[in-house]
């Protein structure tokens, strides 16, 4: 973490100077640089490319779970967690599928007569009864 701050700022800021006050040496920074991938690093890389075929094709709609189970499917050998942490370190999240309301149709899409004709004084209590529905959310038409 400290050494890809360093590799960030490094056109702002001598490397030495931010090496004194991150307490590092210069030399585990340069020797950083120069270092291949880890094979764990060169792994997440390969499941990675299956886990993006595998998100995408599912119009990005299938979580770590199913995401996981598209990656067993093609041979690799990993564990849930490894998935669910490369997915996030890559902003893979499922976003959920958008479904359709039934349109609202028939008898219901119709307004009501207005009967009170706003005469709102009762002759008698529960005579005359009211209500506010704008608060329903309905699919426009």
């Amino acid at each position: 973490m400290r050494f890809a701050f360093i590799a960030k700022h490094r056109t702002i800021w001598p490397v030495a100077w931010m090496c004194a006050a991150l307490g590092i040496s210069r030399s585990g920074f340069h020797a950083w640089l120069t270092r291949q991938p880890s094979q764990r690093a060169r792994d997440d890389e390969a499941i990675l490319s299956k886990a993006r075929a595998s998100f995408v094709a599912s119009d990005r709609t299938y979580g770590a779970r199913r995401v996981w189970h598209d990656v067993l499917a093609e041979g690799v050998s990993c564990g849930l967690h490894r998935i669910e942490r490369i997915m996030r370190e890559n902003a893979l999240r499922a976003r959920p599928r958008r479904r359709g309301l039934p349109k609202d149709v028939g008898e219901r899409a119709t307004a009501s007569p207005n009967l009170l004709d706003r005469r709102f004084a009762a002759e008698a209590p529960n005579r005359k009864w009211i209500a506010d529905f704008t608060y329903v959310r309905r699919q426009m038409i």
